[in-house]
């Protein structure tokens, strides 16, 4: 797989804009603003692919990355703080629910969680829905070059003790900026989505 032959296939609202293809699926869900798509963009080596912002709340659609004919990268709009309004929240809310729920491609949902902060209630909620469908859950503890490297173990121990994560789960910290743990997390999503 040609990881540099990657494009937006579509950003979609509702399931008869999903792409109708049969390739894997992995879902990148977590709070605003926690680096969803700077990390989609570091595992495929690109600057912009995917839109970034400081501003919380810039993914409004879930955006369907195709990845060499091989895979679908699936961003989904984040959850929590993003400065919207209650009824834009509740729309977000049901367009992830439906895609987790009714998408047969799905693979694997990622939860990425912000390594410099305890894990929220609302990511505990999705971890919780993650386990029910998938058995296990896949963390990526995003941000990791803002922490000192004296502080790191300390607080990915936070997050894996908050998270109550058990021994099939796998917990990969990781960093948009310096490339940290991107081989790690492509080994992942390879195994995990049956990809060579």
């Amino acid at each position: 797989m040609n990881i540099h032959n990657a494009s937006l296939t579509i950003s979609a609202v509702s399931p008869a804009q999903y792409p109708k293809t049969d390739f894997p699926e992995i879902a990148f869900a977590g709070r605003s603003n926690v680096g969803k798509s700077s990390l989609i963009n570091k595992l495929l080596n690109r600057k912009s692919l995917a839109r970034t912002s400081s501003k919380p709340g810039k993914t409004a659609t879930i955006n369907f990355y195709n990845i060499d004919g091989s895979i679908h990268f699936v961003d989904l709009p984040g959850y929590g703080f993003a400065q919207v309004s209650k009824e834009e929240k509740k729309r977000w809310a049901a367009m992830i629910e439906t895609y987790l729920n009714s998408r047969e491609q799905l693979k694997c949902t990622a939860l990425l969680v912000d390594a410099r902060h305890s894990p929220t209630e609302d990511d505990k909620t999705m971890l919780g829905w993650i386990r029910e469908r998938q058995g296990f859950a896949l963390i990526f503890a995003t941000k990791c070059d803002k922490i000192a490297k004296t502080k790191l173990t300390g607080n990915l121990d936070e997050v894996y003790y908050a998270l109550n994560l058990e021994d099939d789960d796998i917990l990969i910290p990781v960093s948009g900026e310096t490339g940290m743990g991107i081989d790690d997390a492509w080994e992942a999503i390879r195994e995990l989505c049956g990809v060579e």
